[in-house]
C-alpha cells in the first residue's frame, strides 16, 4: 500500500481529540497509545476488508477487546476511503468514498448517534460489542475456529487488547483455546501503555514478562516499539506469514496519552476528555492535519467459502422414539444428532461435561462440527458469540450452575443481537447426592433477566427434543433447562411445542386450585393430581415449558377459571419460575398466587429426599392445596 501513515496517523489523532473534547467525555488517552498500531495494521496492507461490504464472508475481523478506545476505531474508518471510479464527461475520474463521514466523530456519544460510548452494533463495522474488559480474544477464537475448520476461509481475526485486561482470567482461558486449536489465523495486539484507570497495572511495561507468558501458553510472540512504523509493519508481516500453527501476540510497548505531551505516561488521564483549552494546546502541539488524506484498505481475497447451506424448513425431522423413562439431558444429545441435516449450520461446543450433558452424542455423530472448551466457561460463552457473529448455530452446554461463571459473557451477548443456544444440564436439587455446588438454583433468574431472551424447561424426552428444534429454529439467545433424573415419558411424537406455549395436562369442569410447574416438580405435580383426585379434589395441571416468553392467556384463564395458582419449582423464588407467572398475572383480578420453590440451604441426600426437605415434592403441593381452600 502507498498510504501515508504518518499523516494518517496525524488525522487520526486530530479526530479522537476533537470528537472526546466536543463529546465532553471519552478515552482519548487510550485511544492515542494504539494509533500507529491501528493505522500499521488497516493501512498497511495487513488488514483486507471490504469496506462497502461489511458482512463479505472473506473479510478480516477486528475485534476491539480494550472497547473504550472506541475513538480510535471510529477514527480509523473516518480516515478510510476507497477509490471509486466513475466517468464525466470529459475523462474517467476518481474519488474515494469513506466508510464514515468525519463529520459524524462529532456525534461521539450522544443520544441517537450510531458512534456510542464502547462499540455496539449500531456501527456497521462493529463485530461484536466490547467493554466489558477480558472478552474480545474469546470472541476472536470463535471467529478463528469457524475460518480454518468450518467455513475453511483464509480471513484473519485481529484483536485489540489493553494491559489492564490482562489482568482477566477469562483472557488466559482464551489464550488456552486458541493454542489448542493452533489458531494461526488469529493475531492479537497487546497495548502495553503502563496505565490502568486508577494506576500501573500489575506489569507496568514489562514487555518481556508478557511475552513469556504468552508464550508458556503457546503462542508465537514479538516485542515492538508500538509506535515505530517500521516495527509495527515488520511484525504483521510475519504474523500474517508465519506457519507454525500457532496463534500470534504481538506485545506493543506504547505510551498513553502519545501525541500530546502533557498527557503522555501521566496518571489521571483515564476516561477524561480535554477542555476547548486544553484541546487548543494539544492541536497546536500536534501540527495541522491533512483532512483531505484519506487511507486506502486492500481488499479481501475473493475465495469461496465452504459454509454449509441449510436445507428446506420444510424437512421432516426424525425425533427419537422413546418408550420408557429418559433424562431430558439425554434427550438434549439426541436432539442435536436428529437436527443436524435440518440445521446444518449448528456447531456443539461443551464444557468438558459431554458425557453428562450428552452433548457427546453429536460429537460422536458429527466430531468435525464439535469443539471442546474444557472447564473454561466464560470462554466457551464468548467463543459460541463469535461463532455466531459468523452464521453459525452454536448450542453451548455444561451444568446450568456453571453458566453463571460467564454471566458477563452472556449479559454482553445480548448486544450482540446474539444468536446462541446455552443449555443447562443438572439443574436444582433433584441432581442429589452431589450437593449444593453443582445445584443450579439461579440459573432462571440469570437468563430471564437478559433483553429478548427465550427459556425453555422440558419436562420429558418428548418435548426436550421438540424444544431443542424449536430453539435451533427461533433466531436470538435460547436457555434449555435440563434434568438429571429419568422422567416418564408424558407426550407423544405429534405433539407440537410452540416457543411461548404451554400444556393443560389435567382439568376437569370443577377444577379448585391450578398447579402449574416445569421439569422435574411437573411431575410431582401431576402425582399429586392423582393423590388430590382420590379425595374429590380437582386441581389443574400446566406445563410451563416456555418461561420466557410464557403462554399468558393459559394462566390468565386459569386465574378466571380457579380459586388460587400454586407455582412449583426446583430453583430460588427470586427470579423464578413463580416470579414469572405472577407478573405475567398482574393486573388481572384479585388471584392468589402461591409460589412453592428452594428456600432451604440444600445438602447431598437423595433427590426425593431432597424435594421433600425443599417443600417442592407431591406431598407440599398437596398440602399447599388444602391449607389454600380451607382458607377460602
Amino acid at each position: 500500500m502507498n498510504n501515508n501513515l504518518p499523516g494518517l496517523a496525524k488525522l487520526i489523532r486530530y479526530y479522537i481529540l476533537t470528537s472526546t473534547t466536543e463529546a465532553g467525555s471519552g478515552h482519548p488517552t487510550s485511544s492515542l497509545s494504539a494509533v500507529e498500531l491501528m493505522v500499521s495494521l488497516m493501512f498497511g496492507g495487513y488488514f483486507r476488508f471490504d469496506l462497502n461490504d461489511p458482512q463479505n464472508p472473506n473479510n478480516d475481523r477486528l475485534i476491539f477487546s480494550k472497547g473504550h478506545a472506541s475513538p480510535l476505531f471510529y477514527a480509523l474508518y473516518a480516515a478510510a476511503g476507497q477509490a471509486e471510479k466513475s466517468v464525466s464527461r470529459n475523462a474517467a475520474q476518481s474519488r474515494v468514498r469513506r466508510a464514515l463521514d468525519p463529520a459524524e466523530l462529532m456525534t461521539l456519544r450522544k443520544f441517537g448517534s450510531r458512534l456510542e460510548g464502547h462499540p455496539t452494533m449500531q456501527f456497521p463495522y462493529t463485530e461484536v460489542p466490547t467493554g466489558s474488559l477480558g472478552q474480545g480474544l474469546s470472541v476472536g477464537v470463535g471467529m478463528a475456529i469457524n475460518a480454518k475448520y468450518l467455513d475453511k476461509l483464509p480471513y484473519k481475526t485481529f484483536v485489540l487488547l489493553g494491559d489492564s485486561e490482562m489482568a482477566e482470567g477469562s483472557v488466559w482461558e482464551a489464550m488456552a483455546s486458541a493454542a489448542f486449536y493452533k489458531l494461526d489465523n488469529l493475531i492479537a495486539i497487546l497495548d502495553v501503555n503502563r496505565l490502568g484507570q486508577s494506576r500501573e497495572t500489575m506489569l507496568g511495561r514489562d514487555a518481556e514478562t508478557y511475552k513469556k507468558r504468552a508464550e508458556s501458553f503457546g503462542w508465537n510472540t514479538i516485542v515492538v516499539d508500538g509506535h515505530n512504523f517500521g516495527d509495527v509493519s515488520a511484525a504483521y508481516a510475519y504474523a500474517a506469514s508465519d506457519n507454525s500453527s500457532k496463534p500470534y501476540m504481538i506485545i506493543a510497548k506504547t505510551v498513553k496519552g502519545k501525541g500530546v505531551s502533557f498527557l503522555e505516561d501521566k496518571e489521571g488521564w483515564h476516561g477524561k476528555a480535554l477542555t476547548t483549552d486544553d484541546l487548543k494546546k494539544a492541536l497546536e502541539e500536534l501540527g495541522e492535519a491533512d483532512q483531505d488524506l484519506a487511507g486506502e484498505v486492500a481488499r479481501p481475497e475473493q475465495v469461496t467459502s465452504n459454509k454449509e447451506q441449510v436445507t428446506s424448513k420444510e424437512q421432516q425431522i426424525k425425533f427419537t422414539n422413546y418408550d420408557k423413562p429418559t433424562a431430558t439431558r439425554k434427550a438434549y444429545g439426541n436432539a442435536l444428532a436428529n437436527i443436524f441435516e435440518a440445521y446444518p449450520n449448528i456447531v456443539a461446543l461443551d464444557g468438558e461435561t459431554s458425557n453428562s450433558t450428552y452433548s457427546e452424542i453429536f460429537r460422536k455423530a458429527h466430531p468435525d462440527k464439535y469443539f471442546e472448551m474444557f472447564i473454561a466457561e466464560q470462554n466457551m460463552a464468548g467463543v459460541a458469540l463469535g461463532l455466531a457473529r459468523r452464521g453459525k448455530i452454536p448450542f453451548a452446554s455444561t451444568f446450568a450452575a456453571f453458566w453463571s461463571r460467564a454471566y458477563d459473557q452472556i449479559r454482553m451477548s445480548q448486544y450482540a443481537h446474539a444468536n446462541v443456544k446455552f443449555c443447562g444440564s443438572h439443574a436444582g436439587v433433584s441432581i442429589g447426592e452431589d450437593g449444593s455446588s453443582q445445584m443450579a438454583l439461579e440459573d432462571i433468574a440469570m437468563f430471564r433477566s437478559v433483553l429478548g431472551s427465550t427459556i425453555l424447561y422440558p419436562s420429558d424426552a418428548v418435548s426436550a427434543e421438540k424444544l431443542v428444534a424449536a430453539a435451533a429454529e427461533h433466531e436470538g439467545n435460547v436457555y434449555i433447562r435440563t434434568t438429571r433424573k429419568e422422567t416418564a415419558i408424558l407426550y407423544g411424537q405429534n405433539e407440537q411445542f410452540p416457543i411461548g406455549g404451554s400444556k393443560v395436562l389435567r382439568s376437569s369442569g370443577n377444577d379448585q386450585i391450578t398447579v402449574v410447574g416445569a421439569g422435574i416438580t411437573l411431575h410431582e405435580a401431576l402425582a399429586a393430581h392423582e393423590e388430590l383426585k382420590k379425595e374429590g379434589i380437582n386441581v389443574r395441571v400446566i406445563d410451563l415449558y416456555s418461561i420466557k416468553p410464557l403462554d399468558a392467556e393459559t394462566l390468565k384463564k386459569a386465574a378466571a377459571e380457579t380459586k388460587a395458582i400454586i407455582t412449583v419449582e426446583d430453583h430460588h423464588a427470586e427470579g423464578g419460575l413463580g416470579e414469572a407467572v405472577a407478573s405475567a398475572l398482574a393486573g388481572e383480578k384479585t388471584v392468589q398466587v402461591a409460589i412453592l420453590a428452594v428456600s432451604k440451604e440444600p445438602h447431598s441426600a437423595k433427590p426425593a429426599e431432597l424435594l421433600a426437605y425443599e417443600e417442592i415434592n407431591a406431598e407440599a403441593i398437596i398440602k399447599k392445596v388444602k391449607e389454600i381452600l380451607n382458607c377460602v
